[in-house]
């Protein structure tokens, strides 16, 4: 079974780099997406309508590459957790956590008996395929797995210190668009209730040893808030980097100013 470097870097104290996928799938984009340096993807489900079978192939597009495949479930269910780790997701990021309570299910779901309740199926996509014995396979799921959940409301904010101190937590993702809309400062992030929460977030994380996670739409604000302790960025998202991209080339070949 492959390992997730990722979570080892992390663990180490390292900060990590990668996007979000939103809207382009194509057979050659965790190839594409490590060659410009991403060490992990999030391919989002809850607001792309990603299939699963569409998310089959990606993950399985991952495996022997250095890159760690992490999805966004359409919604935070068991039975979308469940299907996704043994599609071969090597973690998850769960949406709209606001209480320790929901923190501990979620770790539950990624976890085999005793300490939580994963369904059994060995010898899959979620091990690589491998012919290691049951127990070898369940510790190293459990090791390689990871646990991150988007802080996005005021609520989860508030909650945040007790959320990262749940064992099997690795990383609290900051939701800027939906934790703006919660404190009534749409799309503000730059806003004194906004930037508190953040502290609040980093503070959480420090604390419990976990790693704080973002996206940064543009290179300033991923420099600020990796300076400010995020170690976990990803650098825009597909539709993001394609239109900045086009409309920067064209505008040059226009000689727009």
């Amino acid at each position: 079974m492959r390992s997730n470097q990722v979570k080892d870097l992390l663990a180490q104290g390292e900060t990590v780099y990668g996007t979000m996928i939103f809207e382009f799938l194509s057979a050659g984009l965790p190839q594409i997406l490590q060659n410009g340096g991403a060490q992990f993807v999030f391919y989002d489900m809850e607001h792309s309508g990603f299939s699963m079978s569409e998310m089959k192939t990606q993950l399985a597009l991952c495996r022997g590459l250095g890159i760690t495949p992490l999805v966004r479930p359409p919604d935070t269910t068991y039975q979308y957790t469940s299907r996704l780790l043994d599609l071969g997701a090597m973690g998850m990021l769960f949406q709209m956590c606001e209480t320790a309570e929901q923190a501990e299910e979620f770790v539950k779901w990624t976890r085999y008996p005793p300490s939580g309740r994963r369904g059994a199926m060995f010898g899959g996509a979620h091990d690589d395929y491998s012919s290691l014995t049951v127990p070898e396979i369940i510790e190293g799921a459990h090791d390689r797995t990871m646990v991150c959940v988007l802080i996005e409301s005021e609520k989860g904010v508030a909650n945040a210190e007790e959320i990262m101190a749940v064992p099997g937590v690795d990383v609290a993702h900051l939701g800027h668009g939906d934790l703006s809309l919660s404190l009534e400062v749409p799309g503000e992030t730059e806003h004194p209730r906004m930037q508190d929460s953040i502290d609040k977030i980093l503070e959480a994380c420090e604390n419990n040893g976990k790693a704080a996670a973002c996206l940064a739409g543009d290179v300033a604000t991923g420099q600020d808030w990796i300076r400010r302790g995020f170690r976990m960025v990803s650098y825009s998202y597909d539709i993001g980097l394609m239109t900045s991209a086009l409309a920067s080339g064209i505008q040059a070949l226009r000689g727009d100013s």
